[in-house]
């Protein structure tokens, strides 16, 4: 039988997602396939022209384009809905139900998934976002029960600069948002590789450190029927299994 087949699609101007996915699936012994579609987003902020990059539309576009190729499950590979609002992600993934008839997840559902499962309701974000998306993220996790406790931000808007953040840069935003005794420290972007990082920060701030790009390949991969807990890349990989098992 062929592997487990997960599309993702990614912004435009993202450059972490890819090669994170290729290095986890090597890392799990190669237990699904991954394909990629890309969307073209190019800022993130609070205006009306960064809000249409999400339309609705566009996504389902490129999503029925991705999913042309015979897949098991796809994945918007964006963090938009974090400060858009959730409840649009939880429409899109009905959309690519409707639409491609296959199981979907986002990685801003993939994260509050993460924080459901472990139990984790005092969240400190690390983010590289502006002051009006950072705010509105801590206002969309109040509304999904959450405590934003404390927060880091680099108040970048443009993405291509997002993606060129350091890792001495993102170790020094994940060690500021340590603050207040969070559960846990949530990186939410999808262009940033904090997933690298996780093991040695968590050893650092004893606290788990919670990549965008980790959860929603983790989320993919199970609704896509493979098995993507791996070692060595920090608490939330290390215990997937475990946390489908009390999902």
């Amino acid at each position: 039988m062929p592997l487990p087949r997960i599309g993702h699609l990614v912004p435009s101007s993202n450059v972490a997602v890819e090669p994170l996915c290729y290095a986890f699936d090597a890392a799990a012994g190669h237990v699904a396939t991954h394909h990629f579609g890309r969307l073209s987003v190019t800022r993130v902020s609070d205006d009306p022209r960064s809000d249409e990059q999400f339309a609705r539309e566009k996504q389902l576009d490129a999503i029925r384009l991705l999913a042309e190729a015979p897949l098991d499950a796809l994945a918007w590979n964006g963090t938009a809905a974090s400060w858009r609002g959730v409840e649009g992600d939880r429409e899109l993934v009905r959309a690519i139900g409707a639409a491609t008839g296959l199981p979907a997840t986002t990685a801003t559902l993939a994260l509050l998934a993460t924080f459901a499962r472990r139990g984790w309701r005092r969240i400190a974000l690390a983010v590289p976002y502006t002051a009006a998306l950072t705010d509105a993220i801590a206002r969309a996790y109040a509304g999904e029960g959450l405590e934003v406790v404390h927060e880091a931000r680099l108040d970048i808007d443009d993405n291509v600069a997002i993606g060129n953040v350091t890792p001495g840069d993102l170790r020094d935003l994940v060690r500021a948002a340590a603050r207040n005794a969070p559960d846990c420290i949530a990186v939410v972007c999808t262009n940033l590789d904090a997933a690298s990082l996780a093991a040695e920060l968590e050893a650092e701030l004893g606290c788990p450190i919670v990549d965008s790009i980790a959860v929603t390949y983790a989320e993919a991969c199970r609704l896509g029927g493979a098995d993507p807990r791996i070692d060595g890349w920090g608490t939330v990989l290390a215990s997937v299994e475990r946390e489908t098992a009390h999902g």
